[in-house]
């Protein structure tokens, strides 16, 4: 922890928001483009031509209706960043620069971390006091090339106070998808704040969510054992927050070990991620 901090954060909340205060570099990201949510064979071009305004009035008049907060236009908009259309650029470049940017928080880890659950208890927590939208993605079938979109599914509860938007990443690596940036753009402008990003599942190397957010979550659950290990010169590098879930299981004490092992292989003084203990399922 920083020197300034005058006490332990009382909760996972908390802890996110003292990170975003002491810790926090934005870094740039290129604008993403050309994703799809569902199993589809319809050519991108069609896609952009479906959801299209058909002038600059249109795109000017969505525009202000983004920025009004309107949901329906917010979506509408966010589809059109996906289709990588060049209305979508032209929207992107009429929304006005927001007075204060909104905080993002990504959430990664391996695949069964309890992420998803992770991210609708924080989205209750957070909605009872702002704004909060969700951006969940979603692994894309290398077969088919569908892609289920189950966080919408798990997260059905929290919809009527959350905006909860799946995208599928259909090929594109780094545990995001491609209009990944342009939506958190767009749902900044929407007046949304937070934005929980929560990225597929990934490995060691897939640390594209750094760029994107404010404060990196990395979550990791009892019985990796090894794993930490392998992961340290890459995902566990990239963390703002350890969050340990799952941890009334067995083997959280050894990782919690593990994890501080690895962090007093730091230079002496250097700031530590907080490492917070939860057991998603049950709120704790």
């Amino acid at each position: 922890m920083p020197a300034c901090c005058t006490g332990k954060p009382a909760t996972f909340k908390d802890t996110v928001f003292f990170v975003a205060e002491q810790n926090c570099i934005v870094m740039p990201i290129a604008s993403f483009s050309a994703v799809r949510e569902l199993s589809s064979n319809v050519d991108d071009r069609e896609v952009g031509s479906l959801i299209q305004p058909a002038n600059p009035d249109a795109l000017q008049q969505l525009a202000a209706r983004v920025v009004a907060g309107e949901t329906a236009a917010l979506a509408r908009a966010i589809s059109l960043a996906e289709s990588d259309a060049a209305a979508s650029r032209e929207l992107l470049s009429l929304l006005p620069i927001p007075a204060e940017a909104a905080l993002r928080i990504g959430i990664t880890g391996a695949p069964g971390a309890g992420k998803s659950t992770l991210v609708e208890q924080l989205a209750r927590r957070y909605a009872a006091e702002q704004k909060v939208a969700v951006l969940a993605i979603d692994p894309t079938s290398p077969i088919t090339g569908g892609a289920l979109l189950g966080d919408r599914i798990r997260m059905q509860g929290v919809e009527q106070q959350v905006y909860v938007r799946s995208m599928a990443t259909r090929g594109f690596t780094g545990g995001l998808a491609r209009a990944a940036a342009a939506a958190c753009r767009l749902m900044e402008a929407a007046g949304r704040s937070p934005l929980l990003i929560e990225t597929v599942g990934v490995g060691q190397e897939e640390t594209e969510v750094v760029r994107l957010a404010d404060v990196t979550v990395v979550v990791l659950t009892p019985g990796m054992g090894d794993d930490v290990q392998s992961m340290k010169a890459g995902l566990m590098e990239v963390a703002d927050i350890f969050v340990i879930n799952k941890s009334d299981r067995e083997g959280a004490e050894r990782l919690h070990a593990e994890l501080q092992a690895m962090q007093s292989l730091a230079d002496a003084g250097a700031w530590q991620p907080p490492i917070v203990r939860t057991v998603a399922t049950s709120g704790e």
